[in-house]
C-alpha cells in the first residue's frame, strides 16, 4: 500500500513518520520526501494497519492528512520516462558526467544487446577514444560518425547541466543520441521551405505541359534511373521533386547536388561522404555523403553535364552496382538509391566530343523526360505570370495587384530565353517597382528585362515584304500557342478567323 502524509514543515518530523512505520516492522519499498509532503510505498501495509499507523501518525505534532494513493510521483516520472524513451525509435541513452550510462532505451538495449546501464561509454563504441574526446570537450561535441555494434551511425550529443541554481558549467551528465544516416537525409529534405512537390507544383494547362504529366505519371513509378532533359530555368528540379513524391520512395528523403556549383573535391565529398582522416580538417569519424543519407530514397544530381571525367567514372560505378567507397577510405558502402541526373547540355553531342562518358549516358538515361521551354508553353504565360505577382506581393508585403491587360502581348510575344525563373525574376522586380495596383508596361520595362521578340538586323533584310511576313509569322506563332483555336485567336487580333485560318495555312503553322 501507498501512502501520502501531508504536514507542516517542521525540523525532525520526517524522522517521526518513518520511526512510526519502522515500529511496527513495515518494509519500506520507497520513500519519496517532498516538503511538505512525504510518500511511502510499504508493501506489507495492510488496512487493518492503515487505520492504527493513521491514528497514530495524526498524533504527530504538524501532520495534517493521511490518503492511500495508487503510485508515488517519482515512480509515475519514471513510467512516464520510460514510455517517452520507448516512443523514440533511434537509440538514446543517458550518462552522467563521467561517462557512465544511466539508462537506455530499448531501442538501444535491442541493438546492443543487453541493458548497458552502469557501463562505462568506452565499453559500448568501436572507438575506445570517442567516450574521453566526449568528456574532454564536456560533452560539446558536433554531430559525428561513429561505429556502434559495426553498424555506422551518426552521434548527437546533448549535455545536461545543473539545476536552476547551478551554473552554467555545472555538468551534470548528457543524452546522447544515434541516428542511421538516412535519418539526418530525411531531416535535411523536410527543411526545403517550397511546398508541396507533387504535380500541383508545375503549373500550366498547355499540351506540352500536360504531355509531360502524363509521361511523368509513368516513369514515376519504375523504380530506374531518369536523365531529366530541359534548357536553364524550365523547372527541371520541379520535376525531379514531382517524380519523387509520385514514386514510392515518397517517403524516404529527396537530396539535390548541383554539378556545377562545386569544384570536384567538395562535389565528390558532398556525394561520396569522406572517411576520418580523409584530409585537413575532415571531421571527426568522417562524414557521409548524399547517398549515404538519402539511402531508400532519391538524389537529384542537376546540371549532372558539368561533371569531370572522375566524378563521371565514380557515379558509373555507383549506377552499376550500388556500390562506392569514401574520399579517403577503403570500405565498400552499398544504399539503395535511385539516382535522377537534369542537363541543359546536350549529352549525345557531349559523347561523340568524347567529353562525356558514354557508357555513364546510357546508365543515366534508363528513362528520361524532356521539360519543354517556356515559349512552347504560350498558354501558360500569363497564368504563371499571375501566380509569380501573387507570391511577390505576399513575399514583399505589399498590397495585390494585376497585370494590365495591355501587358499580355509583350509577355506573350518575348522568347523568353531563361524560360520560367526569368518570368518570376521579370514578375518579381516589377511587383517591387511598381506602386500601383496594376503592373504595367513601363514597369516591366523598368524592371531591366529585354522583353519583346527578338528584331531583325535592318541592314540583312533584304525587302519590306519579307520584313512584314517575318514579323506577321512570329507574331502567329506566339500567340497561337496562347489562343489555340481560329476563333481565339481572331478575337484576340481583332480580325476575322477566315483570314486567320488562311495565314495559318500560308505560314505552316498548327497547334
Amino acid at each position: 500500500m501507498r501512502i501520502h502524509v501531508t504536514f507542516i514543515d517542521r525540523v525532525g518530523i520526517t524522522q517521526e513518520v518513518l520511526a512510526l512505520l519502522g515500529g511496527r516492522n513495515l518494509n519500506l519499498e520507497a520513500v519519496e520526501m517532498i516538503p511538505p509532503n512525504v510518500y511511502i510505498d510499504a508493501p506489507s501495509l495492510g488496512p487493518e494497519v492503515l487505520e492504527e499507523l493513521r491514528e497514530a501518525l495524526h498524533g504527530v505534532r504538524g501532520v495534517q492528512a493521511v490518503t492511500v494513493v495508487d503510485i508515488l510521483p517519482g515512480q509515475r516520472r519514471r513510467l512516464q520516462l520510460d514510455a517517452l524513451l520507448a516512443a523514440v525509435s533511434d537509440p538514446v541513452l543517458a550518462v552522467d558526467a563521467s561517462g557512465h550510462v544511466l539508462l537506455a532505451n530499448p531501442s538501444l538495449v535491442g541493438l546492443y544487446g543487453r541493458d548497458p546501464t552502469g557501463e562505462p561509454l568506452s565499453s559500448l563504441f568501436d572507438d575506445p577514444g570517442l567516450a574521453q574526446t566526449l568528456i574532454e570537450r564536456s560533452f560539446r561535441l558536433p554531430m559525428c560518425e561513429v561505429t556502434f555494434k559495426g553498424l555506422a551511425l551518426l552521434l548527437d550529443a546533448t549535455p545536461i547541466t545543473g539545476g536552476a541554481d547551478a551554473g552554467a558549467q555545472d555538468l551534470a551528465g548528457s543524452l546522447l543520441t544515434l541516428y542511421p544516416p538516412s535519418r539526418i537525409g530525411s531531416r535535411l529534405a523536410s527543411l526545403r521551405p517550397e511546398s508541396g512537390e507533387g504535380l500541383e507544383t508545375l503549373l500550366g494547362k498547355s499540351a506540352p505541359l500536360k504531355q509531360l504529366k502524363a509521361r511523368l505519371h509513368k516513369v514515376a513509378r519504375l523504380d530506374a534511373h531518369l536523365l531529366i532533359r530541359g534548357e536553364t530555368g524550365t523547372g527541371k528540379e520541379l520535376v525531379a521533386r514531382a517524380c519523387h513524391a509520385l514514386s514510392d520512395r515518397k517517403d524516404a528523403p529527396f537530396l539535390a547536388l548541383n554539378c556545377a556549383a562545386l569544384p570536384e573535391s567538395l562535389a565528390e565529398s558532398e556525394l561520396f561522404g569522406y572517411s576520418a582522416g580523409a584530409f585537413t580538417g575532415a571531421q571527426r569519424g568522417g562524414k557521409p555523403g548524399l547517398l549515404e543519407l538519402a539511402d531508400g530514397g532519391t538524389v537529384f544530381l542537376d546540371e549532372v553535364g558539368e561533371m569531370s571525367p572522375y566524378l563521371q567514372a565514380k557515379l558509373l560505378r555507383f549506377l552499376s552496382d550500388g556500390c562506392f567507397r569514401r574520399v579517403g577510405g577503403d570500405r565498400e558502402v552499398h544504399v539503395n538509391v535511385r539516382v535522377l541526373g537534369a542537363t541543359h547540355r546536350h549529352l549525345e553531342r557531349m559523347v561523340s566530343e568524347g567529353s562525356f562518358r558514354e557508357d555513364l549516358f546510357y546508365r543515366l538515361n534508363v528513362l528520361n523526360l524532356d521539360v519543354p521551354p517556356l515559349r512552347e508553353r504560350g498558354q501558360d504565360i500569363l497564368l504563371l505570370a499571375e501566380h509569380f505577382l501573387d507570391q511577390a506581393c505576399a513575399q514583399i508585403q505589399r498590397a495585390p495587384c494585376h497585370l494590365a491587360p495591355a501587358t499580355y502581348p509583350l509577355l506573350l510575344g518575348n522568347r523568353w530565353s531563361g524560360n520560367v525563373r526569368q518570368l518570376q525574376n521579370v514578375i518579381f522586380r516589377a511587383a517591387a517597382i511598381s506602386e500601383g495596383d496594376l503592373i504595367d508596361c513601363d514597369s516591366l520595362e523598368l524592371a531591366g528585362t529585354a522583353l519583346g521578340a527578338p528584331q531583325a538586323d535592318p541592314m540583312e533584310v533584304t525587302s519590306l515584304e519579307d520584313a512584314v511576313q517575318g514579323f506577321e509569322r512570329n507574331l502567329l506563332q506566339q500567340l497561337f500557342a496562347a489562343y489555340p483555336s481560329t476563333r481565339q485567336l481572331a478575337a484576340r487580333l481583332n480580325t476575322s478567323h477566315t483570314a486567320i485560318g488562311q495565314r495559318l495555312r500560308k505560314y505552316g503553322i498548327s497547334r
